[in-house]
């Protein structure tokens, strides 16, 4: 099952030039946009680069293919069955992660140097965590959605995946908005590390700990009020953003079942709903701005857990869990980026979530490459 729906060459100053393929929501000029459904199949093709994919081709990206994802970008698991399921390339038992699926497996697999991908609801951190590479959700609004679906949008965010924090931060050179590559590859070694207490496999739990040890910052343990409300308000939010953009294809009978379940229990968040998340996005922001005044990032799991299995998946087994500690994040907008860890007694990579002040992107990526050159000394 491969990890892109189309393969082709665009861009790139010749065989040096570094690859990276493309999430299917988000336009490459001549090709059709189909968020992987079949509802979308035979769109008109993209009159235009979306602005990231002009910027990545501006810089000298080579664009290999577009990704495979889950349905309407709609979904954790990556499951999808009209265009196939992308393979875990930690293990082939394990579903791959949502909804950028394609993306991060084409790069745990080496198919390309890296890849872009979507975050409205933990959409590059949890594949990232999942298939065992780094995914960064940068600052809302950091990297420009033009030529992105859904169009609108409050909480997604566009980023790159990649195995190295040099090409993340390549990547990231390319495509956001004045981000600055000498301070996201310089010197983190002062950086207060705030370590939330989240609920978490003890296990992967432990493993951040040692991470953040290894590293040699200046940390303390903290709790994080209100991660389990912003939760749910990010639910709400992504609800009624997601049935704006796409239920109308409900109606066409071309979705997976799943999705159409999901949509049509969309329809149904209320403008009550919508108006008690948004006050949840302001308190839970205020919350993380007050510990990020006493520290310079927060640390935790990317998820709680590892991935279940295709078969659980298929036989029901919930997955609203796996995003209960990056969603958050797209609630409130904060940078954040997730690490492949070693765990004890497995070969599985479980992710390091790092989280840093809006705007301070460049930090964030600047820890992350501490952690990553640490981890392997």
């Amino acid at each position: 099952m491969s990890a892109l729906l189309e393969s082709f060459s665009l861009g790139g100053n010749g065989a040096d030039s570094p690859t990276i393929v493309i999430k299917d929501s988000i336009d490459i000029k001549g090709y059709r946009t189909t968020a992987a459904s079949r509802a979308l199949a035979d769109v008109a093709p993209a009159p235009s680069h979306a602005l990231v994919v002009q910027n990545l081709l501006d810089h000298g990206w080579r664009i290999v293919g577009k990704a495979n994802m889950h349905e309407l970008a709609f979904g954790m698991t990556g499951i999808n069955d009209y265009t196939g399921t992308p393979l875990n390339p930690q293990d082939a038992s394990r579903i791959p992660g949502g909804s950028s699926s394609g993306s991060a497996a084409a790069v745990g697999a080496g198919i390309a140097d890296a890849a872009i991908g979507t975050d409205t609801g933990g959409s590059i951190r949890g594949p990232a965590a999942c298939c065992g590479v780094i995914g960064f959700k940068p600052t809302f609004g950091r990297v420009s959605r033009s030529g992105a679906a859904p169009a609108i949008s409050t909480l997604d965010c566009v980023g790159p995946f990649a195995r190295d924090m040099r090409t993340i931060t390549l990547a990231m050179s390319a495509i956001g908005d004045r981000f600055d590559r000498t301070i996201a590859e310089g010197s983190a070694a002062s950086a207060r590390v705030g370590i939330v207490q989240a609920e978490a496999r003890k296990e992967i739990s432990d493993a951040v700990d040692l991470a953040v040890r290894q590293a040699d910052f200046t940390s303390a343990l903290l709790e994080l009020p209100g991660l389990a409300q912003a939760f749910a308000a990010g639910l709400a939010i992504i609800n009624r953003e997601t049935y704006s953009a796409f239920g109308q294809l409900v109606e066409t009978g071309q979705l997976q079942a799943d999705l159409e379940a999901r949509l049509r229990a969309a329809a149904n968040t209320t403008d009550e709903d919508v108006a008690n998340a948004e006050r949840v996005r302001k308190h839970f922001n205020d919350d993380v701005d007050r510990a990020l005044a006493q520290f310079d990032v927060l640390v935790m799991p990317t998820l709680p857990d590892f991935p279940i299995t295709l078969e659980q998946a298929r036989n029901g087994t919930s997955v609203i869990a796996m995003s209960s500690l990056i969603r958050p994040f797209n609630l409130s907008g904060h940078p954040a980026l997730s690490l492949p860890v070693p765990v004890h007694g497995t070969a599985l990579k479980a992710g390091l979530q790092i989280v840093g002040r809006h705007g301070a992107d460049e930090l964030v990526c600047a820890v992350a490459s501490r952690i990553e050159a640490a981890l392997n000394t």
